[in-house]
């Protein structure tokens, strides 16, 4: 039953124009245009080496959050997460099949981004195994950030509140500007927000070759546990 809810979950995720956008061509375009045109100051070394890192970032914050929290809360307000409640499948089946669904498309997102910077010109470094683990921290704790807010807020609500949420953290989160560029108050508050960890993480391991970011890792790890438990504590299914 799992499996068969993850598959439809993500076929439905894979045929929304809205999250192909967030997911796919926005991450996509931001990666291109900023490697290609000199706009932004990235430091020494490519621009690609740089971005490519904060554009994987924020692939899995789109997918995991922005528009899981859409789509939750619209199929919340619609009555299907009440319906799917009464069916065979348990809640946590539930939860686990969309669960499921994110990881599938990461899978996919993160396949076409690496090859596009592959052919920019990307060289990646570092440990495969401290990119995976800070993937799946990310994944988690943005999880639970999304499906706190698309459990309790409306949906309209769900869907001003992720989109806005998704620009600035895609501005202030150092995705494509450093956290360098900002003031010194500002960066001590912006490196604790989970895009932040996640990108410069993957940015230590894949640009400098760095091992095991253990206080990035650590700051997604409390962002995970605070918003999937929070999400499981005030989630309401109607």
């Amino acid at each position: 039953m799992i499996a068969a809810q993850a598959a439809l979950e993500t076929k439905m995720l894979l045929r929304n124009g809205e999250q192909l956008l967030l997911t796919v061509i926005i991450p996509t375009l931001l990666l291109v245009l900023f490697s290609a045109v000199d706009i932004v100051d990235t430091g020494t070394g490519a621009s690609v080496d740089f971005l490519t890192p904060g554009i994987l970032a924020l692939a899995v914050m789109s997918t995991a959050f922005t528009g899981q929290a859409i789509a939750t809360g619209f199929e919340r307000r619609y009555g299907v997460l009440k319906r799917l409640a009464a069916s065979p499948l348990p809640r946590w089946g539930l939860m686990t099949a969309k669960t499921l669904s994110v990881l599938v498309t990461e899978v996919l997102q993160i396949a076409l981004l690496t090859l596009i910077a592959l052919a920019l010109g990307w060289s990646p470094h570092g440990n495969p195994a401290a990119v995976l683990l800070l993937l799946l921290l990310g994944t988690a704790a943005f999880s639970g950030l999304g499906l706190l807010m698309a459990g309790t807020l409306k949906a309209e609500a769900t869907l001003a509140a992720a989109n806005l949420v998704f620009l600035l953290l895609l501005v202030g989160g150092g995705v494509i500007v450093p956290l360098d560029r900002f003031p010194d108050a500002a960066q001590s508050v912006l490196g604790l927000l989970p895009i932040s960890a996640l990108s410069d993480g993957l940015r230590d391991v894949l640009k400098d070759g760095a091992g095991m970011p253990w206080g990035d890792l650590g700051v997604l790890a409390v962002w995970a546990v605070a918003g999937l438990a929070a999400a499981g504590r005030f989630f309401r299914w109607e």
